[in-house]
């Protein structure tokens, strides 16, 4: 069985998804591997993913057991409880996707079923009101759990997010992954080496020379995914149909007091605009359609709606929404840019590649590489992407808004079947099943589709049977109390002053 084992592993790339696979692999496999990882000081990395999904907390902590408030710390972190929409589906209109549950369940029925039946009598607010991240975030208010909060309710435990700085985070990882035995080696790779009978990735070679070797290769590499494309030809599944922006501009701008807990997303004439608040700083950037704006445009638009002084010029960025044909082939696994690109309009880059790390070192395979194994891997690693693509076109396609070309585009285009579905079932009497290990669960689909105004025509039909009393206690005792509850909570500029204040950079 040892002989069998990998015992020589090369991370090619850096960044954070680079060093989120060294660190992670170090920690679990690094007595009985070699963890490499190759990077060029002169090359850089993209660096402008600055908002994530709850699931880093799980990442960071449990798995590669960062301490939360160093972390902060370090990276110049805020807390981030959802997303704002503003103009999605209508201009004007603007609605939280929160993280987290909405209402507390009964019996087989999610609440948002029972909140239906009041709310198309017109007796019941908007949805927002019976989450507690989207009642926290438009307050600027923040704590990670109410105390008073019996288990298993929705205020016991607070599902958020955090908005850092991707290059700090990247940097921090480095020092914990070399801390934990990764041997990292600086220099451009000029040529790689493929063994003869079965193209596997022999070695690369670096500009001075240095031939480095290894049994499995990580390709963290960028777009340009030097092993996984450029070497092995693997192909790509291109969904740029379905998400036509193809470019970026992203600029940095100055702090602006209090700091929000919520990221921002304007829907724009060809695409949206982002603003993530840092302690130290905000990003923003414009996600747009090349077809629609040129990028001289789409930098003056970004800069128009800024709301504090630009800190550089804007940054242009290029990409093609889709993902490889195969995250693994011979003994590549790709992860991060590498692997595909998701538009960040729900912030889950980081996500993909820490999902990727974790599903290998799940199906981590011996010299053999077990072909099951690797079609496993690519199989979870393709429904994945599709399922958060279905999840991101759902934005774009339900939309009212035929003011411009691009948003007549989005609003006529076809659709996955997939999604076609969902929406269907939804619209009919508010139903949604979850599939499989879907990433996004009932509370973002139900708080999106309702936010981007699909509203059910009708609701299940075993909420008739519970008497309307009790209907109307268990909907609006909910709204009550996260109201109460919230009311009491510092705000998020608080909480950070206290407990994660990061030095000035």
């Amino acid at each position: 069985m040892d002989s069998q084992r990998i015992s020589s592993i090369t991370v090619i790339g850096g960044g954070s998804a680079g060093w989120m696979a060294a660190a992670a692999i170090a920690t679990y496999l690094g007595r009985s591997c070699t963890v490499r990882l190759v990077e060029s000081e002169e090359i850089g990395i993209v660096g402008v993913g600055e908002a994530s999904v709850p699931h880093i907390r799980l990442f960071n902590g449990q798995w590669l057991g960062i301490d939360e408030a160093e972390f902060v710390k370090r990276t110049q972190a805020t807390v981030k409880l959802g997303i704002q929409f503003n103009d999605w589906s209508r201009i004007g209109d603007s609605y939280i996707h929160g993280f987290g549950a909405i209402g507390r369940s009964l019996g087989p029925l999610p609440f948002h079923q029972f909140w239906l039946k009041l709310f198309l009598s017109g007796r019941a607010g908007p949805i927002g009101a019976y989450s507690p991240q989207t009642v926290m975030a438009p307050l600027g208010k923040f704590a990670p759990r109410d105390r008073n909060a019996a288990p298993g309710t929705p205020l016991a435990d607070i599902a958020y997010a955090y908005h850092f700085d991707a290059t700090l985070y990247a940097r921090y990882l480095r020092e914990l992954g070399e801390q934990r035995g990764v041997q990292r080696i600086e220099g451009k790779i000029v040529s790689v080496q493929q063994r003869a009978d079965d193209g596997f990735i022999e070695s690369v070679t670096l500009e001075s020379g240095q031939v480095i070797g290894g049994e499995l290769f990580i390709d963290c590499s960028g777009f340009r995914g030097l092993l996984i494309e450029q070497t092995l030809k693997t192909g790509y599944h291109d969904w740029s149909h379905w998400l036509p922006c193809d470019r970026a501009m992203a600029v940095p701008s100055a702090r602006v007091d209090p700091i929000t807990p919520y990221t921002q997303s304007s829907a724009r004439p060809a695409g949206w605009q982002w603003r993530i608040p840092l302690q130290h700083r905000v990003g923003n950037g414009y996600v747009y359609s090349s077809q629609h704006i040129s990028d001289d445009e789409a930098a003056a638009t970004l800069l128009s709606h800024l709301d504090g002084e630009a800190l550089a010029e804007p940054r242009a960025l290029r990409f093609t929404t889709g993902v490889r044909r195969k995250c693994w082939n011979k003994n590549v696994v790709a992860l991060g840019l590498a692997s595909g690109f998701l538009e960040p309009l729900e912030s889950t880059s980081i996500y993909l590649a820490q999902s990727g790390v974790t599903r290998l070192l799940s199906l981590f395979p011996g010299r053999d590489f077990n072909p099951l194994l690797v079609d496993r891997f690519n199989r979870e690693s393709e429904f994945e992407y599709e399922r958060i693509r279905d999840f991101l076109i759902l934005h774009y396609h339900a939309t009212e808004r035929d003011d411009t070309p691009f948003w007549d585009y989005c609003r006529t285009m076809s659709i996955p079947d997939s999604l076609r579905e969902t929406m269907d079932l939804f619209r009919a009497d508010g139903r949604y099943f979850r599939n499989g290990e879907d990433f996004f669960a009932l509370p973002s689909w139900v708080q999106v589709m309702l936010g981007q105004r699909i509203v059910p025509r009708g609701y299940h039909p075993i909420v008739d049977e519970m008497p309307e009393e009790r209907l109307v206690e268990h909907v609006e005792g909910m709204r009550r109390s996260l109201a109460d509850a919230v009311a009491t909570m510092p705000s998020h500029q608080e909480w950070i002053d206290r407990y994660w204040k990061a030095p000035a950079p």
